[in-house]
């Protein structure tokens, strides 16, 4: 699994031009699964997402984590993210969990998301061509791994 994030000062996600998430101060984050991801990486994800600290602090300092915040979190399957880019000139999905892996394991995510994230956890849609608007707050953008 790899997440990529993006502090935002908003971020919407539509599909076939209605929106389906969105929030306004807090973190998009783009979401690849992996084959064999297990519940333990999923947990560990979204404990990493609700705790990296990428929000300033009184002294201007990348100091607090979303759970601190209380920002939105926008949750955003991408299985291009897990593409072997190794070599050639296209992409290959081999390294990307299969669809119906890659669902379970990130509607786990977003359920355990929501657990411990009462401020408010958006999706957008499994499996959909989705349109991403977001506005990057810094630009901050980092890539996580379990």
């Amino acid at each position: 699994m790899l997440v990529l994030i993006q502090r935002v000062t908003q971020a919407s996600v539509s599909v076939d031009h209605a929106v389906v998430g969105q929030i306004g101060p807090g973190l998009l984050a783009l979401v690849g699964m992996e084959p064999g991801d297990t519940e333990a990486q999923i947990r560990r994800m979204a404990d990493r997402l609700l705790g990296y600290r990428v929000f300033a602090d009184e002294s201007g300092k990348m100091n607090r984590s979303l759970g601190e915040t209380g920002g939105g979190l926008l949750l955003v399957s991408q299985f291009t993210l897990a593409a072997d880019t190794a070599s050639g000139r296209r992409p290959g999905f081999s390294t990307a969990a299969p669809p119906d892996e890659a669902e379970r394991g990130f509607n786990r995510l977003v359920e355990i998301c929501r657990q411990k994230h009462v401020s408010g956890v958006e999706t957008g849609q499994f499996g959909a061509h989705m349109v991403v608007s977001l506005i990057n707050d810094g630009p901050v953008t980092f890539l996580l791994r379990p």
